[in-house]
């Protein structure tokens, strides 16, 4: 396919992401003929309220685009993450403000909702102070969010006039100043710079809150637990890496180590970890997307979801993410010499990964509590 040819389906966006990998990581942001692909094909967006002009897609649909084009190229489907989770919020915000930021076809929007930010009430709405680490994708986003924390004139804990005490607010890109602070070893192209905002006025509506507030939308997008999305949605990043990394050293199979009478495809330690990893890959789909689809089931009945579907979600992403990595290192260790240039794609999978397996919500110590929650013993959910 040409990278002139018309955009029409998320698939015609995969050999563009993928031609463009190299260049993207050289940029360090998504190169802009993937952004105009993302944005022709709808991909950003599958996860806003069909009441906004929306697909409300299944959780499980979006997983599988993750993972499609996280195989063509880490970044890009990163960034197809983060859209389409701050998308979810098109369910919480007010009619006015959904519409205002997602109603657009063009719309794509990002942040870290981690409540870094502080919010005093001032009238009409908030004004916001605050930092915030993880921006990905922000460089070519429509609205940046970032999570708050309401505060009154001491500094003590306060609510906003809906009663959201740690909301998701919205910014306009000229509000946000962009950090140069993303020099870092993986998933370079995501653009996930440090961004501020200082005194910035967010009006009444232009927030939302995911914990412990019920959707505006009925939905099963609304009702489906946020972070859970979320978990599942960087571990489909790191379950195409990890597809990518088994692509990559198959095509290695015909090369012969140093000093070496057999191909890496004729010898028997790769052969195994080649059978591993994809094994790795096969059951961390499996179990992801069973777990995903039972809990969307559950939101669909109108029933109210339980602890234990979101702890589920969260050991299945958490899972997903561990046994990837492992079929990530497998594959780039199989390698050998020839994976440690840096134009090798299996040497930029095996950065990407590590990069992606650092996010809180599939990172190692999120098992302590998992395990926690196993033995009975009492666990803070609220946000899993």
């Amino acid at each position: 396919m040409s990278l002139a040819s018309p955009i029409q389906t998320e698939a015609d966006v995969l050999p563009v992401a993928r031609a463009r990998a190299a260049e993207t990581e050289e940029l360090g942001h998504l190169h802009p003929e993937v952004v105009d692909a993302l944005v022709a094909a709808g991909t950003l967006r599958r996860w806003v309220s069909a009441d906004v002009g929306g697909e409300d897609a299944t959780v499980t649909d979006v997983l599988r685009s993750i993972e499609a084009l996280s195989r063509a190229d880490g970044a890009t489907g990163w960034c197809v993450m983060i859209a389409n989770t701050t998308a979810l919020t098109s369910h919480r915000l007010s009619a006015e403000w959904a519409d205002t930021i997602f109603s657009d076809p063009g719309a794509c929007t990002g942040g870290f909702g981690m409540p870094s930010g502080i919010a005093r009430v001032v009238p009409g709405g908030l004004e916001v102070t605050g930092e915030w680490a993880w921006g990905s994708g922000t460089d070519h986003c429509t609205w940046i969010g970032g999570g708050v924390r309401v505060v009154d004139d001491d500094g003590n804990p306060a609510a906003a006039p809906d009663g959201a005490t740690t909301p998701f607010a919205f910014f306009a890109p000229d509000q946000v100043e962009l950090l140069d602070t993303w020099h870092v070893s993986g998933l370079k192209g995501t653009a996930s710079t440090d961004y501020r905002v200082s005194k910035a006025f967010v009006p009444d509506g232009r927030w939302a809150q995911f914990v412990a507030a019920a959707p505006r939308v009925d939905a099963p997008l609304g009702h489906f637990p946020f972070f859970g999305a979320l978990a599942g949605g960087v571990a489909a990043v790191l379950i195409g890496l990890a597809e990518r990394a088994i692509d990559e050293l198959v095509l290695l199979g015909e090369k012969r180590p140093s000093g070496s009478r057999k191909s890496l495809s004729e010898r028997a330690p790769v052969q195994a970890d080649l059978a591993r990893a994809k094994a790795n890959v096969a059951q961390s789909r499996s179990w992801l997307h069973e777990t995903t689809d039972r809990v969307w089931a559950d939101a669909a009945s109108g029933g109210a979801l339980t602890d234990q579907n979101k702890v589920d979600l969260r050991l299945a992403a958490a899972a997903a993410a561990d046994r990837c990595l492992e079929a990530v290192d497998l594959c780039y260790h199989a390698g050998g010499g020839a994976a440690v240039y840096e134009t090798s794609p299996l040497q930029r999978v095996f950065r990407d990964a590590h990069v992606a397996q650092s996010h809180g919500m599939i990172a190692p110590r999120m098992m302590e509590p998992l395990g926690r929650h196993a033995f009975g013993l009492p666990t803070d959910v609220t946000r899993f």
